[in-house]
């Protein structure tokens, strides 16, 4: 007896020292991981925070409550409330569901979805830079997600007298018909003619345009638009079941294929009804070209280019610059502004070509002394002409240098000549074809004794020639038709103080092209071929009257 009464007092003992060392103390913060209200021994409790010794559910500091962050917008259960008045959050006692900042619902942002508070969907919305759809009627999580991706499309199916009736819709449109019945389904990705839906739809109804599309469709029997009409597949049931991308195009955009729907407008086709003559083997409805055919020349759907009318390279007076268009398989023009104020230009890249009627920037051309200015085609559209200078000083000396800043004979004109109403009274086309003229100066000496020419040195000159060239010359001689028959008829013996005053063999041409590259100045023909008032024999007809004139003076 008093050996059980010893062990019963020894047992009690041991379980006193159990319980005592079963109690635990509410560590507002454990001192080794910095863990908040937590259940433990008190020597594991941070001094610097509160302790007690009961559990963290029996106190105040360590009470469970709701964290608002109003301005992120979320809610977080189970949170002790000093934990969330540091974080700056406010702290709510109540349940999640009884807060009115708390209540949940789906936000569709883009194609996502989330189930969230409203002002996290507005803070979600600023940060992707999208508009919201906040809906209060979703009642949970599931359902909302659901709702992602509402531009998605499918098979949209639902009773309607007893059948499984079938409409393409997107995501959204269908969830929209559910509203009013609850037996709507959708199925993304499918077909209404999928057998797997077993609807009142089937394959092969024809093909059809859809506004917005550049391909040709196939249609189902319930006028719902199918895939991308390919005939190698009108009875391939695969591809009457789900959306399936076309697989039977080319990089041409398939123009006026009888076989295949895959139309691509930038590539020069789109869905049109089919004429006769130009049929699909399937339907009604084909890829039309948009090419154009303009004198003999093919032209993509799209591109510009600069034509070549008759005289517009060479600048004849009433030339135009014109930019032709291929759109829609058809031709139109757009003429440059008049006069040469514009030019047009043309690129091409990859046979693709491009025009575009461009400012004519001639208009400081003649002021420039050096070939650099002069050809900076940023600035203007000018050409360097050697040979004759029409920018000189008051000497007759030119102004003109070359790379070296050496003098030079040369002349800035522009590169496309400008034009002129030159047949009116007021106009500049006399100031401007003026810049271009020059005067020739032939001296001659009569010889008292002789009566004939004196040449260099008092040498009295072939009779027969200087009567030649005194018919033909004049002392001032804009057109140098004495100095050219002088070179023909006396090439030796047309001098004057040791100088050779006959024309050098391209300075006719130089002052030629220097005249044209004026503008609408000389004598010559317009765009169409027809002479201007005076032709070269009149011309000459006039310098010889002239010098008889002069002659007899």
């Amino acid at each position: 007896m008093n050996k059980k009464l010893f062990l019963i007092l020894i047992l009690n003992i041991f379980l006193i020292g159990i319980i005592s060392a079963q109690v635990s103390y509410c560590c507002e913060r454990l001192e080794n991981n910095g863990a908040w209200c937590q259940n433990a021994p008190e020597e594991e409790c941070n001094q610097n925070y509160l302790s007690v010794p009961t559990s963290c559910e029996a106190t105040s500091y360590c009470r469970l409550g709701v964290c608002i962050n109003t301005g992120e917008g979320t809610c977080l259960p189970n949170t002790p409330q000093r934990v969330c008045t540091d974080s700056g959050g406010t702290w709510d006692e109540r349940e999640k569901d009884e807060i009115p900042q708390c209540q949940l619902g789906c936000c569709l942002i883009g194609e996502q979805a989330a189930f969230t508070t409203s002002t996290r969907c507005k803070n979600l919305a600023s940060i992707y830079g999208l508009e919201i759809n906040y809906r209060t009627d979703v009642q949970n999580e599931m359902q909302c997600i659901a709702m992602a991706s509402p531009k998605v499309k499918g098979a949209c199916v639902f009773e309607d007298e007893y059948q499984r009736n079938c409409k393409m819709a997107t995501k959204a449109e269908c969830q929209e018909m559910e509203i009013g019945d609850s037996n709507v389904e959708f199925h993304e990705g499918y077909l209404c003619s999928a057998e797997s839906l077993e609807t009142i739809c089937g394959p092969r109804g024809g093909t059809t345009c859809v506004e917005g599309k550049d391909e040709v469709y196939f249609l189902d029997t319930c006028g719902n638009v199918a895939n991308v009409y390919d005939n190698g597949r009108v009875n391939d049931q695969l591809y009457w079941d789900t959306i399936i991308a076309p697989t039977c195009g080319d990089e041409n955009g398939n123009p006026n294929s009888p076989n295949c729907g895959d139309c691509d407008y930038y590539l020069g086709s789109t869905c049109k009804r089919a004429e006769r003559g130009n049929s699909p083997n399937y339907g009604n409805y084909i890829c039309e070209d948009l090419s154009c055919e303009y004198e003999g020349e093919n032209y993509q759907h799209g591109e510009t280019w600069c034509v070549d009318v008759e005289g517009t390279e060479e600048n004849f007076p009433g030339s135009r610059n014109f930019r032709m268009i291929c759109y829609n398989g058809e031709v139109s023009v757009e003429p440059c502004a008049d006069y040469r104020q514009e030019v047009c230009i043309q690129s091409e890249v990859n046979t693709f070509k491009t025009a575009a009627c461009r400012v004519n920037m001639w208009q400081d051309c003649y002021s420039q002394t050096n070939p650099k200015d002069c050809e900076n085609s940023d600035k203007r559209d000018c050409q360097w002409i050697e040979g004759v200078s029409i920018l000189v000083d008051e000497g007759g000396n030119s102004l003109a240098v070359d790379e070296n800043n050496e003098k030079i004979d040369a002349s800035c004109v522009p590169l496309n000549a400008p034009g002129f109403d030159f047949w009116k009274e007021e106009t500049d086309a006399k100031e401007m074809c003026g810049l271009a003229s020059t005067t020739c100066y032939v001296e001659y000496a009569s010889s008292v004794t002789t009566g004939g020419l004196i040449g260099e040195k008092g040498i009295p000159l072939d009779a027969q020639c200087m009567d030649k060239c005194r018919e033909e010359c004049l002392i001032n001689d804009p057109t140098n038709f004495c100095n050219r028959a002088c070179e023909e008829k006396c090439p030796s013996q047309c001098v004057n103080n040791n100088k050779d005053y006959t024309i050098k063999e391209t300075w006719i041409e130089d002052m030629s092209n220097i005249c044209r590259a004026m503008g609408d100045c000389g004598n010559g023909n317009n765009y169409i071929g027809e002479q201007g008032y005076y032709d070269e024999d009149d011309l000459e007809s006039f310098v010889t009257r002239s010098s008889e004139e002069q002659t007899n003076e």
